[in-house]
């Protein structure tokens, strides 16, 4: 599929790119997008909240009294739920929270949610981005000439200094490389830039 090529600099339209249909020509799956997002926000999850039960709590190895003849109530171990110092009932344990979704699935959610963005005229590709100072007010005025708005996600095939501390103050701009991708990503912005040479290594990645 051709796909329109702009100039960072100028934001003016300088030809046409060809893109494999792969990657920005497959249908929309709504169902799949979704698992692969959850999932992948679900993997960020820490799951670190934890009780000590009874047999975690130290101590309490030895019975505190014998069983009879002392007149009070019966004990196994002075670390019981009921006692001071004691384990939790029904202790919370470390939760793993992470999906199962192998790779094809992946590599094709990547591709759908490509291939609407292309339907919905919110992919942009530029030659290039060259920035040549960390100043955010150049960034801003390349971004109004490509006229995408202010809420756009950055995908270049290397993430350059310049281009971080210029967009690292602007709230609704994100910067991310190719292998930093991820679906929640693409989904979270209203535009996406992506450079031809990005593009071109997304093609050989996901088609």
């Amino acid at each position: 599929m051709d796909l329109n090529l702009h100039s960072y600099e100028k934001g003016a339209l300088t030809g046409n790119v060809s893109v494999a249909d792969a990657l920005v020509a497959e249908e929309y799956n709504e169902g799949l997008i979704h698992q692969v997002v959850t999932a992948y926000s679900a993997g960020a999850r820490s799951g670190t909240k934890t009780n000590k039960s009874r047999s975690d709590v130290r101590g309490g190895g030895i019975k505190p009294w014998r069983q009879k003849g002392t007149g009070r109530a019966r004990a196994g171990t002075s670390r019981s739920p009921i006692w001071r110092s004691g384990g939790v009932t029904f202790a919370a344990t470390n939760r793993n929270y992470s999906q199962k979704v192998n790779r094809k699935m992946y590599r094709k959610a990547i591709a759908s949610i490509f291939s609407e963005l292309v339907r919905q005229e919110r992919l942009h590709i530029v030659d290039s981005l060259n920035i040549a100072e960390p100043k955010t007010k150049g960034l801003v005025a390349n971004l109004k000439k490509l006229n995408v708005g202010d809420d756009v996600l950055i995908i270049t095939e290397e993430i350059s200094e310049n281009l971080y501390l210029a967009s690292r103050n602007l709230y609704h701009v994100g910067v991310v490389d190719v292998a930093g991708l991820d679906p929640v990503s693409l989904v979270g912005f209203g535009n996406v830039i992506i450079t031809q040479g990005a593009i071109s290594v997304l093609e050989a990645k996901y088609s």
